[in-house]
């Protein structure tokens, strides 16, 4: 989400709040605020200040949520890169997904644990404590809002809760984690749709079931389930392909007792799309790199005489990967790291080509053209 508003840290997690939050929070207090006024004992602007503070409270039960999510994760290892609170609850965004199952199980059932532990603490508070009428709606109000938060989000479909577990079910059986993803997401995609529909229905006054929050949290459900299993689909895709097969077509790869005038004659002249090479030896190890610029440093009477090695770089900043290597783990190092373009190498080093994200985007856009030409003879004889 964007515009995102950082409002500190929580135990060492950057916290933000979304701007649509304060919306729900002036919503949350009018509302409530309203229904508060309704007591004798409370005049004058208390119900509304005593409204601002349910609202808070319950934001606080929504971050207590997410923090179950993030404490787990915490204790695997994972990095919390954030949690944010939105319109329609919170989010804790991971570095990583956990290693195992079990391990992703645990961290999806944190959060409504976390919620149904407060629910008790709060039910027992009102059972069990002496309270005036106004404090024991509020602490009845907070225990509700924890147990239905706890509730909806074990929804078997993501994004909630509920579809991560689902995930994780599906992960165990499949042994993988993107099936997981792919079905949870296509499930949570069909609560969205029921969600959209009952809410379309009571808005047009033909179902008493649902409102027009039903509507937008069908939305919400659509979108981030629809993407979840569309990522999904996408890495499900990358995994069966290895980094030799989005090496970009010619890499630039030169060898080493070529002369100056040689590459420039062959690789250079009327050829604007590189401007670094790899240099290579005659066993075709990688030795380094060498820039167009270079040339330069040397009077072109004795290109020549001159050797492409006289002039060859370390490779520097330039990350190198196995050539076997699954096309997933090369995209998630591009991601994490923010690297243009890796060198793809065999077991012994040789040099094999370059890879760029332009050139995964091609491997998958053949791909999916040469899917489509394969349907086209079926689609023609029905």
């Amino acid at each position: 989400m964007n515009n995102n508003i950082r409002i500190g840290n929580l135990f060492g997690i950057p916290f933000y709040i979304n701007p649509s939050w304060f919306f729900v929070l002036g919503l949350v207090t009018l509302s409530y605020g309203g229904e508060l006024a309704r007591f004798p004992q409370l005049n004058g602007i208390t119900p509304w200040l005593l409204g601002l503070v349910v609202a808070i409270l319950l934001f606080a039960s929504v971050l207590a949520h997410e923090l179950g999510h993030s404490f787990v994760a915490i204790a695997q290892g994972i990095q919390v890169k954030s949690i944010t609170l939105f319109l329609f609850g919170g989010l804790a965004t991971l570095e990583k997904e956990s290693e195992t199952p079990l391990q992703s199980l645990l961290v999806a059932i944190a959060g409504p644990i976390v919620s149904l532990l407060l629910f008790g603490v709060f039910a027992g508070i009102g059972l069990s404590l002496p309270l005036n009428p106004p404090l024991q709606a509020i602490i009845s109000l907070l225990a509700y809002i924890n147990l239905a938060l706890a509730l909806f989000n074990m929804i078997p479909g993501l994004p909630l809760d509920g579809g991560n577990v689902l995930k994780s079910i599906v992960w165990k059986i499949t042994g993988n984690p993107n099936k997981g993803i792919i079905f949870a997401g296509r499930v949570g995609q069909a609560f969205g749709w029921l969600a959209v529909i009952v809410g379309a229905l009571a808005i047009l006054g033909i179902s008493q079931i649902g409102s027009f929050w039903t509507l937008l949290i069908g939305w919400f459900l659509l979108q981030n389930a629809g993407f979840a299993a569309q990522s999904a689909t996408v890495q499900e895709k990358l995994d069966q392909y290895t980094a030799k097969d989005a090496i970009i077509p010619n890499s630039p790869i030169v060898s080493a007792d070529l002369t100056l005038r040689g590459f420039v004659n062959d690789y250079v002249i009327g050829k604007q799309q590189w401007r670094k090479f790899l240099v290579v030896d005659e066993s075709g190890q990688l030795l380094g790199t060498v820039a167009t610029d270079a040339l330069k440093q040397i009077p072109t009477s004795q290109w020549t005489e001159i050797t492409v090695e006289t002039l060859v770089q370390p490779l520097g900043a330039i990350e190198t990967v196995k050539s076997d290597q699954s096309l997933l783990d090369v995209v998630k190092l591009i991601e994490t790291q923010n690297i243009k373009e890796l060198v793809v190498v065999t077991e012994d080093n040789v040099a094999v080509g370059l890879i760029e994200k332009a050139s995964i985007l091609n491997l998958l856009q053949k791909d999916a053209a040469a899917k489509n030409k394969n349907k086209e003879p079926e689609l023609a004889s029905s």
